[in-house]
């Protein structure tokens, strides 16, 4: 697999951590790291909110990710606050919990799930890395949670183009193939999905390949000039979406579309 981290990670710490998502397939969430170093290039929406507000001023200050230092006191503070108000946590929005080849980041992120679990909090956790295997015997509430993988496409040279330093597509897959088998719950993030004049691909080969999980969320590109520049983009995603429905209920899996995705 490689060497286990590219870098000294620096730290910093913030006055809270847990907040109610805004996401429309979410309830409470949190981001125990500032940045990502799997550098995406949809553009990454993170990274955009991130460089707008000012937190993040260089695209290569954001792929050196520093780790939130007190993330572990500020849940003993704020588990006990909202606990009555969270159906469940999920990890991550703004970062990547099992960043690739970061092990002080999923180090962080077990102890982080483990917190949570010990507690009687679910966890939804998604990642363009690779789960550790350990997970299914962490403890016995841990079959509670459900883990994910983004997933878009299985070309290489499409991943090394727009998720340049992500684990490849198919250690993504075998590592959440094993912890399905293992009995835990898996779900997969077809999103940001892209248009032809980006790649031509067979999105029933990709469903194919992750027909084991429990649940599919798709939704399309934005923020791409190319994508925008698609003429058809809106009968695209219907039709796309439309067979995501279809495939998903022939292979009885939940399914989600994102909203602005079909129209």
């Amino acid at each position: 697999m490689g060497r286990e981290i590219y870098f000294k990670m620096e730290s910093i710490e913030r006055k809270s951590l847990l907040y109610k998502s805004k996401v429309e397939y979410a309830d409470f969430c949190l981001n125990h790291v500032e940045g990502c170093s799997h550098g995406c290039r949809y553009p990454c929406y993170a990274y955009m909110m991130k460089k707008r507000c000012g937190v993040i001023k260089t695209y290569e200050e954001w792929c050196r990710p520093k780790i939130v230092s007190n993330a572990l006191k500020l849940l003993d503070k704020e588990i006990p606050k909202y606990k009555d108000k969270i159906e469940y946590v999920h990890l991550c929005f703004s970062t990547d919990p099992f960043m690739y080849r970061q092990k002080q980041v999923g180090d962080l992120s077990l102890k982080i799930i483990d917190k949570l679990n010990a507690n009687d909090i679910r966890c939804t956790v998604l990642t363009k890395g690779v789960f550790p295997r350990e997970l299914y015997k962490r403890n016995d509430f841990s079959g509670n949670n459900e883990y994910g993988i983004t997933l878009v496409s299985l070309d290489e040279n499409f991943r090394k183009a727009f998720e340049p330093h992500s684990a490849n597509f198919k250690d993504r897959i075998d590592a959440l193939r094993y912890l399905h088998k293992k009995g835990l719950k898996t779900w997969i993030s077809m999103e940001p999905y892209p248009t032809p004049n980006i790649i031509r691909q067979d999105l029933i080969e990709i469903l194919e390949a992750v027909s084991f999980v429990g649940q599919i969320i798709f939704g399309r590109l934005n923020y791409n000039v190319k994508s925008s520049e698609f003429k058809y983009s809106k009968e695209f995603y219907n039709s796309l979406a439309a067979s995501v429905i279809k495939f998903c209920k022939k292979n009885k899996i939940s399914y989600h579309v994102k909203k602005g995705t079909q129209s």
